[in-house]
């Protein structure tokens, strides 16, 4: 009797023309370290009296599907979820060719995503993802990897593949030293670790069904926060914090190949953070930023990859 392990898993992505449909083909392999996402269904007790001590058979509740992605920031695969972030991206060049990403989409496309396990065999496709959040650290060493959050619609569960053959995608994964930080177009020193989180804030429309499924995902107000750790060597950020100006910050990945993936944060508000001595090692400081909208490009923020993929 074969039993389910990871190793063997797979996933399949591709964009939906009508949200909550699969499409019958353009499915892609994508590549991914782990997933939560998944469809649950609570039981309501019983409430009613006069049949004993013995409960009654409890009642089925709403059905909820929802989950994260753990992803690895790579040069082709990684421009599904920004796209799944922030909706179409503009694409310009005659390969490679430059896909940005710009927020404040008010229109955000949603996937249907498959996971199966072929030894059992047990497939299941979850219609209507729309992405939540997504996050990543920098850091000096380690995998580097993305957390996407999903909110579905439901999971539909096969004993066959409903994505026939994915197209394969070429990994070129970006790692933490391949990875830079710029401040107002200047390199940020003395960085020791950074995190950057980006949410839609979705909306469920949770209206009354047959199925007890949600109707859709809406996004709302976006946020953009993120923290940097920094070993105290000089005034510029507390500074900048104290004077409640923003600044520019940029996350860049080049590989020696040529790919890169850059994320521009347009306008960072610093907070003043606490100053500790706790012994004698290095005086490190955290600044938890969060960013706005920028006045004079009309948007908070920019993601630019540069791959051989022509369109997304």
């Amino acid at each position: 009797m074969a039993r389910a392990q990871g190793a063997r898993a797979q996933m399949a992505l591709a964009f939906e023309t009508t949200y909550g449909t699969p499409p019958v083909g353009g499915f892609t392999k994508m590549p991914f370290a782990s997933t939560s996402l998944g469809a649950e269904q609570p039981l309501l007790n019983s409430e009613l009296l006069g049949y004993g001590r013995d409960p009654l058979a409890p009642i089925k509740d709403a059905v909820t599907a929802d989950g994260d992605v753990v992803v690895p920031l790579d040069a082709e695969a990684f421009g599904f979820w920004l796209k799944a972030g922030f909706g179409d991206p503009t694409t310009t060049g005659t390969g490679p060719w430059t896909h940005e990403f710009q927020s404040g989409s008010w229109t955000l496309p949603s996937m249907s995503i498959e996971t199966g396990m072929p030894e059992v065999p047990r497939y299941a496709m979850y219609s209507g993802c729309v992405l939540d959040q997504i996050n990543w650290q920098m850091q000096r060493s380690g995998l580097l990897t993305a957390t996407a959050r999903l909110v579905a619609q439901g999971e539909t569960v096969g004993t066959t593949t409903s994505a026939g053959t994915p197209a394969a995608l070429e990994l070129k994964r970006f790692g933490h030293f391949n990875g830079a930080i710029t401040r107002n177009g200047s390199a940020l020193g003395n960085v020791v670790s950074a995190d950057i989180t980006y949410a839609n804030n979705l909306d469920r429309i949770e209206t009354i069904r047959s199925d007890g499924r949600i109707d859709g995902a809406d996004p709302s107000i976006a946020a953009l926060t993120g923290s940097i750790e920094v070993r105290f060597a000089d005034q510029t950020l507390v500074t900048q914090a104290i004077n409640g100006d923003p600044c520019e910050l940029e996350f860049a990945y080049v590989l020696p190949s040529g790919e890169s993936f850059t994320f521009t944060v347009h306008a960072v508000y610093l907070p003043r953070p606490r100053i500790e001595i706790s012994g004698p090692q290095g005086v490190q400081a955290t600044f938890d930023w969060q960013a706005a909208r920028d006045s004079t490009l009309g948007r908070m923020c920019t993601a630019t990859l540069i791959n051989d993929i022509e369109v997304y």
